[in-house]
């Protein structure tokens, strides 16, 4: 009877245990098989969901596992799309995501309109209904972006911010519609409507960081945080629910949110990611899939000929949209096919708009039967156009991810560029994952195997524990690297003088940066950076970060950048400035510098071209850091930027710095930087805001070549 129970013989299945294992079979091989015959993997999730569901061979039902598991795959979708956003990038294009949105909300709005009225003969309202359903859209190609790595192009900051855009709107229409079918469109509706989505938007944007953030800060255990943000993201979408508007709309609003407290290179981001990729994103499209009734070809002449129209008009209003806004912005064929490819796809808001309008019915024929809004041929015709319309979109995005990825691989490709190396000394449990936090933060993208954490036992010493501690440091260093996607290296080395271990590694290993973390006094004496520190920055030419965190790095909000006068003079300029840089893109946090009008101007030419979230202000009063003292807040990390060793190009007394640290910044995080130090007066010569090497300003190292060629840097 067991057996039995088990292998059922009766179909659909109701074996929880099978119907799952079914799911992850389908998942597991869907995406190796067609690969191999390059049709995009959701493609097939969807195809897999119309043959194992209720109108294929019927083996799984559409239940409640499969509709709650795919709601919270859709809701993924959207909430990785604003998570993963470029939020600069966005604000600065923001105007290109207002025109794009309305091109393909008017575009398809009148197109549909049109066609309902003159073509399908419906009335006014069930036509401006139909064009709605046109107009919305589905990022259902997002997910084939994100893993080709092409989620920072400006076509796709463009085409998810137009999303929002038309399917906001789109779903106002629908609310209107359904106003109006029950005589509630008055003053009172609008003004209802209006505070309920106003308050909504404002409580998402201003407390949900100050909610997280807080979090954040009081709970470090990896699992909590996860769920919390799960959590966040479901409460986004209740709330929207709650102000009139879809889920959907909640989810993005909420990656929004996170955006600058999830860093792109944290554990956190890594398992949001994984998780929604893994199971939810595929629950989503398998139950899209399994909404497919093939039978509706063969059903009647109406219903294909509805379909066929539907169809055509989405497609090719959306392409129109895409066409216009690749004239009016002079983007390139391939950008173009990103963003139809993202606006093309029909799903979420479709099935919502035609499910309300198939459900509300508006009186009875002569034989008794409900007129219904939308009829059953609109009905089965929207399957059609999910179909059709997620089979093109898969294909024409991941055509045009895969030319851009190869593209920027062949402009990226350049064998000469000095190898990036970080080392990372550990030697405190409490301190190691901060300290590898903000190695993998401030790495470039390229660095797959140049991560390195180095743990020197003390052979003066009779410990014999030591190389037990040193080893479970390492495993701890390991495991905060690889929770984030990252490989790292174990190094550990005996020797009498741990400063001559660390100088030992960064020769053999040629180390190119150096990540040290602070001891942990409770004040800073005159000696503040301690023996160690200082035996190593001594005798050490490599660009060095001395870290000391009282909160995650995840969690601040700004961080103040202090500099010497002509610190753009220094040949270690452009190997500490690139790290900032990725300070800021990694974790979306806000850059103010400090420093005088030159070197100001200096580096404010540089964001012009390359933009992050930065602002300037002058400071030249060196002897009195109580200025600065003022302004930092809270949640600030306050950067010093030192003039390093023997070559001073810059002439700065920081004998007041230990002063400063214990009684002005003593809550908050900071960093010392000491640069690279090759004086040469070729240093002159070189030219670092010279597009030809800055561009673009993630590979702000290719400035290395031209070093290694000048002064042959080891």
């Amino acid at each position: 009877m067991l057996l039995l129970s088990i292998f059922e013989t009766t179909l659909p299945l109701t074996n929880p245990v099978l119907k799952f294992l079914i799911i992850l079979v389908i998942i597991l091989f869907t995406p190796i098989l067609l690969n191999k015959i390059k049709i995009p993997a959701l493609l097939g999730l969807i195809i897999a969901g119309a043959f194992i569901g209720p109108n294929g061979v019927n083996l799984i039902l559409r239940d409640d596992g499969i509709i709650l598991s795919g709601t919270a795959g859709l809701l993924y979708i959207m909430f990785l799309a604003g998570l993963e956003i470029d939020l600069i990038d966005f604000k600065k294009n923001s105007k290109k995501s207002l025109v794009f949105g309305l091109f393909t909300f008017l575009i398809p709005m009148t197109i549909g309109i049109f066609v309902g009225i003159y073509i399908l003969k419906f009335s006014t309202i069930t036509s401006v209904l139909l064009a709605s359903m046109f107009a919305s859209h589905t990022l259902i190609a997002y997910p084939i972006i994100s893993k080709l790595g092409v989620t920072k192009n400006k076509a796709v900051t463009i085409a998810v911010g137009g999303t929002m855009i038309t399917d906001i709107l789109a779903l106002l229409v629908l609310a209107v519609i359904v106003g109006m079918t029950s005589g509630e469109v008055n003053t009172a509706f609008w003004l209802r409507l209006s505070l309920s989505i106003l308050t909504f938007g404002l409580f998402v944007i201003f407390f949900f960081p100050i909610i997280t953030r807080w979090f954040f800060k009081n709970v470090d255990d990896n699992i909590s945080q996860y769920i919390f943000v799960l959590a966040m993201v479901f409460f986004g979408a209740f709330l929207a629910e709650l102000a009139g508007i879809e889920a959907i709309i909640g989810a993005f609003l909420a990656g929004l949110s996170l955006n600058r407290l999830i860093p792109r290179t944290s554990a956190l981001m890594n398992r949001v990611e994984f998780v929604g990729n893994a199971i939810f994103i595929p629950f989503f499209l398998i139950g899209v899939g399994m909404l497919i009734d093939y039978k509706v070809f063969f059903k009647d002449f109406e219903t294909i000929k509805v379909g066929a129209i539907m169809i055509i008009v989405a497609t090719l209003s959306k392409f129109i949209a895409a066409w216009l806004t690749q004239k009016t912005f002079k983007f390139t064929k391939d950008e173009r096919r990103l963003i139809f490819g993202l606006s093309n796809a029909q799903a979420a808001a479709t099935l919502a708009a035609v499910l309300i309008g198939y459900n509300i019915v508006l009186g009875v024929n002569e034989f008794g039967e409900p007129n219904r809004l939308l009829n059953e041929s609109v009905l089965n015709g929207s399957i059609l156009m999910i179909l059709f319309t997620c089979t093109i979109a898969s294909f024409v995005a991941q055509k045009g991810a895969t030319n851009i990825a190869l593209l920027e691989a062949s402009e990226n490709n350049d064998e000469a560029i000095i190898k990036e190396r970080i080392l990372i000394p550990v030697s405190n449990l409490e301190t190691t994952e901060e300290l590898i936090n903000l190695g993998v933060t401030i790495k470039t993208k390229k660095n797959k195997d140049g991560l390195y954490a180095l743990s020197v036992i003390n052979t003066t010493t009779s410990n014999k524990n030591a190389e037990k501690k040193a080893h479970k440091i390492l495993t701890h260093a390991t495991n905060s690297a690889s929770a984030s996607d990252n490989h790292l290296q174990e190094l550990m080395r005996y020797d009498n003088d741990i400063s001559n271990g660390i100088l030992s590694v960064v020769k053999e290993h040629k180390i190119t940066h150096l990540v040290l973390g602070l001891h942990q006094k409770n004040e800073i004496s005159d000696s503040f950076l301690g023996d160690l520190t200082e035996g190593v920055l001594t005798k050490c030419n490599t660009t060095t970060f001395i870290y000391k965190a009282k909160q995650p790095i995840a969690t601040i909000k700004r961080h103040l950048i202090i500099l010497p006068a002509r610190a753009e003079k220094e040949i270690g300029f452009p190997f500490w400035l690139i790290k900032i840089w990725n300070i800021a893109r990694n974790t979306g946090s806000k850059l103010i510098f400090f420093g005088t009008s030159e070197t100001l101007n200096y580096i404010q030419e540089i964001n012009e071209k390359h933009p992050v979230d930065c602002k300037f202000e002058l400071f030249e009063n060196w002897d009195d850091f109580s200025i600065i003292g003022k302004k930092v807040q809270k949640d600030d990390n306050v950067i010093f930027v030192f003039s390093k060793r023997e070559h001073n190009l810059i002439n700065i007394s920081f004998s007041q710095l230990n002063i400063s640290l214990n009684k002005l910044f003593a809550t908050n995080n900071f960093i010392l930087i000491y640069p690279l130090q090759i004086y040469n007066s070729i240093s002159n010569q070189i030219d670092l805001k010279n597009p030809s090497i800055l561009e673009p300003i993630e590979k702000l190292d290719e400035i290395s070549k031209t070093i290694a060629r000048l002064f042959k840097w080891k």
